[in-house]
């Protein structure tokens, strides 16, 4: 831990958070424990989904739609339902024929407030995003960014997969970059920020493209914030960081987990004896109280 009260954490097991914001401060709990925010005034809670792959079938998964399914019927129990959902990107793998209709006829399930979106790589790689944008792009800015305010939180969704090619980095943009700043500089630095992306914003590990090459002049925009979250996907594992008053939350997938950093020669699918060990969604309870931000996720199989 250095002076800044740098805090790094992996883990494999668990997955499943629910997120609940109030008052500037994030707080978590076990899918399914009773919700100790939800007497709490201004107190909401929003479900986090990511990487669902929907078209893969392989061997690390034989049907990742059956496991977006399984994520579904996590959040559908989850008691207060979630103000809002929010999927960090890889709706489809590879944007499979049909694997967008697929997603779009399963997500209808979910029994919770609005559903945010943002592109993974894999909805990108084929028509530079033309089909997201065509399904998810309402009230988005440029290509596919947006924020919005919920009970005080000010969200923002980044899209960092645009230029992204194999292995290489994620990038924002200058144009991307210009209009977060316009959007955050109204906002005193009392407002708790909750920003989402695919890959992450900060440097997890640069060898395999995990990372976004511009992430840090992102970050230095949040700085002046007394709270921010940064959830993000991508590397299908659970990364935490708490760096000043930013903390990094990196989220599992629904479909398959990737090797730990370095583990294995590339990324990919990692085939493990139990796999739903290692899916799972997360949670977000926003609480008006002081207290540290805590993150505890569950997987879809124990």
């Amino acid at each position: 831990m250095d002076r800044r009260g740098f805090l790094e954490c992996m883990a494999w097991a668990g997955s499943g958070v629910v997120w609940s914001m109030a008052g500037g401060v994030a707080t978590s709990s076990v899918l399914g424990a009773p919700s100790r925010a939800a007497a709490a005034a201004g107190a909401f809670t929003f479900a986090q989904i990511s990487d669902t792959h929907v078209g893969y079938k392989g061997a690390a998964n034989p049907d990742a739609l059956v496991t977006l399914q399984q994520s579904i019927a996590r959040i559908n129990a989850l008691d207060p339902a979630p103000a809002l959902v929010i999927h960090t990107g890889d709706l489809t793998h590879g944007q499979k024929a049909g694997a967008f209709d697929a997603v779009a006829e399963t997500m209808k399930a979910l029994r919770a407030g609005d559903v945010f979106y943002v592109p993974g790589e894999h909805d990108v790689f084929v028509d530079g995003g033309t089909e997201f944008l065509a399904r998810y792009g309402k009230g988005t800015i440029g290509k596919g960014w947006r924020s919005f305010d919920y009970k005080g939180v000010h969200f923002a969704g980044l899209v960092n997969v645009l230029s992204y090619k194999g292995e290489g980095m994620g990038a924002l943009g200058a144009e991307q970059l210009t209009w977060l700043e316009r959007d955050l500089a109204p906002l005193s630095a009392s407002t708790p920020v909750i920003v989402y992306a695919h890959v992450p914003l900060w440097t997890v590990y640069p060898q395999w493209g995990w990372v976004t090459e511009d992430g840090e002049q992102a970050l230095a925009l949040l700085r002046r914030f007394g709270s921010v979250t940064v959830l993000n996907g991508h590397i299908h594992q659970i990364v935490q960081k708490v760096e000043g008053s930013i903390a990094f939350h990196t989220a599992r997938s629904t479909a398959f987990p990737q090797p730990a950093p370095g583990a294995a020669p590339s990324p990919g699918p990692l085939k493990v004896d139990h796999v739903a060990r290692m899916l799972g969604i997360r949670e977000v309870r926003y609480v008006e109280r002081p207290g540290p931000l805590a993150v505890v996720d569950t997987a879809l199989e124990g």
